[in-house]
């Protein structure tokens, strides 16, 4: 093991959430499947590349000690990627799991940078360890200001969370098919996507928020 009070990990490809890649068991439970075969193994196995990157870039280094992060992650597209302030814990998670931390609760100082890389994302990590470093930032007023980049509310904010609980109870109650034998097929019950608003069965939808959010499958591909 080397004494160490500094370690730097990049790891290549576009960050992604964990908070995305969450489902949901019919108990209510957030899961993250591992080895389902499907879409939402990428996380578990993004997870997985975090730790071992991070173990070859600092063999046998162990920080113990609490920390200052300086993160900067690069997108690929601009427009379409996760939201910034959910990318640290993913990415502390898989830190831990290499070994090169003992637990993210070490982390006491974070700073974030979001950037953009077409041809090259990834983020970048560097840990300072306090008995040694500390940590002095100023914000400074532009002389000359530049063009603001306004943002709009995503796609499922347009509407009050009131007006989607009403519209996916009406369409509950009035769109819920009926079997042959007069008993409700609770898989053919319809919902709204939160993200486009069309009507999506069970099957062709992502379930969140313990069951309470909704989004079809092509909306919840578009994110990424």
């Amino acid at each position: 093991m080397i004494a160490n009070t500094y370690a730097k990990v990049i790891v290549k490809g576009s960050p992604i959430s964990k908070s995305n890649f969450k489902l949901f068991n019919v108990n209510g439970q957030a899961i993250l499947p591992v080895n389902s075969g499907k879409y939402h193994d990428r996380y578990a196995i993004y997870e997985e590349e975090i730790a071992l990157e991070a173990r070859i870039q600092n063999p046998d280094v162990v920080l113990t000690e609490g920390l200052i992060a300086i993160l900067k992650v690069y997108y690929k597209n601009k427009k379409r990627h996760p939201d910034t302030n959910n990318i640290p814990k993913s990415i502390f998670d898989g830190i831990e799991k290499s070994g090169l931390i003992v637990n993210d609760a070490q982390i006491k100082h974070l700073i974030i940078e979001e950037n953009y890389d077409k041809e090259n994302p990834r983020f970048e990590l560097e840990l300072f360890c306090e008995s040694e470093y500390s940590m002095n930032y100023n914000i400074i007023k532009r002389e000359i200001p530049i063009k603001a980049e306004n943002y709009n509310p995503p796609p499922n904010k347009k509407k009050t969370l009131k007006d989607v609980s009403n519209e996916n109870t009406r369409a509950k109650s009035s769109i819920c098919a009926t079997s042959i034998d007069g008993e409700t097929n609770a898989s053919a019950t319809l919902y709204l996507c939160q993200v486009c608003g069309k009507k999506i069965t069970k099957a062709n939808s992502i379930s969140a928020n313990k069951g309470k959010t909704h989004i079809c499958k092509n909306c919840f591909k578009d994110l990424f």
